[in-house]
């Protein structure tokens, strides 16, 4: 009997992959063993009666070896475009093809995200992004924390945390990463992911000696473990806007082509603007708050970036620009409290 060629060469193929997959480990994770090629899907469960909830997770686990890469999207449950793009993302992830895993977080912060609360846990009040690493025995956003601390940032090889301006933030998209001078070789494997993310802005976090007080925020207690991690910030206002939403999800697909994880080449941008330092300009009084001006806006020190009236409309204040940059971020919004984070401005060397 004669077979043919492309009989031959569809058994080779076919006999390939599962012997590839044979070889590649089952995947544990939190006691469900995950097969080579395949994906699964959990609630992980924090706390206990009234106030607990769930961490949507999903994990793909590809049919060849390569590094574990974790992605945490809803931090702050008012962010909405990192939130589409995680309930996105799995359509482009195929396991079969897959170099490696990855862990999804969809929502980090499911309650802040049911009751469109702005950067705080309504259940105790905490801003998730202020307590990593959290604690077992803490409130609720202490446990949340501690979970993804530790069931999470702790299996990754590379880590990355994706925010947006908020409900009340107009920001300018950029890729950040922590630059620990005593930590020269995880600083540089996230620059590298900083880079391949594709922004034409990245922001660098730290530029200290060394990092020695807790982590506080997510992306930072994975580099305080030695993992590298970086930042993704896109998106603005509380909108669901679809071009943030693409260009969060074309950048975690560039991240996962520059660590192998996929085939190809990441989209990286030639001559990304680094910025080194930032500064924030925050309100001295309560009222309203007026400006022209837009996340993007290059600035100079010394002008008027806006003013401040009292509760009566009367004229109280102009903001002035403290240093020459770019505004990153800024309150679009007319309510301000004495304290708020009226802009944030990027230095540009």
């Amino acid at each position: 009997m004669k077979i043919s060629f492309l009989y031959l060469t569809l058994l080779v193929a076919f006999l390939t992959t599962h012997l590839t997959q044979a070889q590649v480990k089952p995947f544990t994770f939190v006691g469900e063993k995950i097969k080579a090629g395949s994906k699964h899907s959990v609630l992980l469960p924090v706390g206990k009666g009234e106030n607990s909830t769930v961490i949507p997770v999903t994990v793909f686990h590809g049919a060849k070896k390569g590094p574990v890469l974790g992605i945490t999207a809803g931090v702050h449950g008012l962010e909405y475009a990192p939130i589409m793009a995680a309930q996105q993302l799995p359509k482009y992830l195929d396991p079969a093809e897959m170099n490696g895993t990855v862990i999804l977080v969809h929502i980090a912060n499911v309650p802040a995200f049911l009751h469109r609360s702005l950067r705080v846990n309504p259940v105790d009040g905490k801003n998730l992004n202020r307590v990593f690493p959290g604690k077992p025995d803490g409130t609720l956003t202490d446990q949340i924390a501690h979970v993804i601390s530790n069931e999470v940032i702790a299996r990754s090889d590379y880590f990355i945390d994706v925010h947006d301006g908020d409900a009340n933030g107009d920001l300018r998209p950029y890729s950040g990463y922590y630059n620990y001078f005593d930590m020269p070789e995880v600083s540089e494997k996230a620059r590298q992911m900083a880079v391949a993310l594709g922004f034409d802005f990245i922001v660098q976090f730290g530029n200290e000696q060394s990092l020695t007080e807790e982590a506080i925020y997510c992306s930072r207690e994975a580099t305080k473990r030695n993992i590298p991690a970086v930042d993704i910030e896109c998106g603005r206002k509380g909108f669901v806007e679809e071009k943030y939403v693409q260009q969060i999800q074309q950048a975690l697909l560039s991240l996962m082509r520059h660590l192998q994880i996929l085939e190809g080449k990441p989209a990286t941008v030639q001559n990304p603007v680094m910025i080194a330092k930032r500064t924030s300009v925050s309100s001295q009084h309560e009222g309203f708050f007026y400006s022209d001006l837009t996340s993007g806006d290059y600035v100079k020190k010394g002008m008027k970036l806006g003013y401040i009236t009292d509760l009566f409309g009367n004229h109280v204040v102009d903001v002035t620009c403290p240093t020459d940059g770019v505004i990153l971020y800024k309150t679009f919004n007319p309510p301000v409290k004495k304290g708020d984070g009226l802009f944030s401005i990027g230095h540009i060397n």
